[in-house]
């Protein structure tokens, strides 16, 4: 006789209900995680994807593939109200998924460095009226769903450097800040520390960040792979810029830019242990509660 299973199966299906029915209470935010920085944040009722990357198609004739098949398929995203890309590369704008989103999700705005509007025009078929442009040093007020209000700030990142397109604020890449339901988060995209970042976010007073652990070294560079900060470098962000939580990310897809987050979380015990962090499964939902949530004025 075969045990019953003490949990459901994390299906596409059970995955995108439980998206569509969680609620989180003022002062919170829900977080799903679906590997590399593919991550599905909400506050009350919002739904913004980030980078969301669910399909198993790249550069096969270069041998890139997946460590492990994406939970969810590019069809069974229907629910998007905003989604927001860091930078062209295609475990960050991926266009099969993102032409999904586009057909299914009639109501969803996306948000993306100016370098990445032709090819989501072109490729994934998004008229340029849902594309607001990733201008970085600004905030952008936007009216979510159920009338929630979110605030959005690009921030540049420098992957490996800080590049810019025709204007000061154009980055070609970025990461983002997002205000709503009484939480701010940073989502920092595929970035190295540069001077300035710490400071710029510890003014922010930032609730809940995700940074890229990965890394980068000669021989990665050397096969065209473009790095990031690593572990001991996210660690130190978190701890410099006083965020209250922090999530690594960007570390388990692709077994030739991996790293294991067990040596973020050593990091942070052996030198900070008050900093507060969580590694999140597959496919989790992380209830991130903030400082002041449920406390009675």
């Amino acid at each position: 006789m075969k045990p019953e299973q003490p949990y459901p199966a994390r299906t596409p299906k059970r995955l995108m209900d439980e998206i569509s029915m969680i609620s989180p209470p003022s002062g919170c935010a829900a977080v799903w995680f679906f590997g590399q920085e593919s991550v599905v944040l909400k506050g009350r009722q919002t739904i913004i994807h980030i980078d969301p990357f669910h399909s198993d198609f790249l550069d096969h004739t270069q041998g890139v593939k997946r460590v492990y098949p994406s939970l969810l398929r590019p069809e069974d995203i229907t629910l998007a109200d905003l989604c927001l890309i860091t930078h062209e590369h295609e475990d960050h704008l991926d266009p099969w998924t993102l032409k999904a989103i586009a057909s299914q999700c009639p109501q969803t705005t996306f948000m993306a460095p100016a370098f990445c509007r032709p090819i989501l025009e072109s490729e994934c078929g998004i008229d340029s009226g849902r594309i607001i442009d990733a201008l970085t040093g600004q905030w952008i007020e936007l009216e979510g769903a159920g009338g929630d209000q979110v605030r959005i700030q690009p921030v540049p990142a420098a992957h490996e450097v800080l590049e810019t397109t025709g204007s000061d604020r154009k980055h070609r890449y970025v990461g983002y800040l997002i205000e709503m339901n009484g939480v701010k988060l940073y989502h920092a995209g595929d970035t190295v520390i540069y001077p300035g970042l710490s400071e710029f976010l510890l003014a922010e007073q930032i609730d809940l960040g995700m940074l890229p652990i990965n890394g980068r070294d000669y021989y990665r560079g050397s096969r065209g792979l473009i790095g990031n900060m690593n572990y001991r470098e996210a660690a130190e962000l978190a701890v410099g810029a006083r965020m209250d939580t922090v999530i690594p990310l960007h570390y388990d897809v692709f077994s030739g830019n991996s790293e294991k987050p067990g040596y973020f979380l050593q990091e942070l015990y052996e030198h900070t242990p008050e900093q507060k962090c969580h590694v999140m499964a597959r496919g989790e939902r992380f209830m991130y509660v903030s400082p002041g949530a449920f406390f009675r004025n």
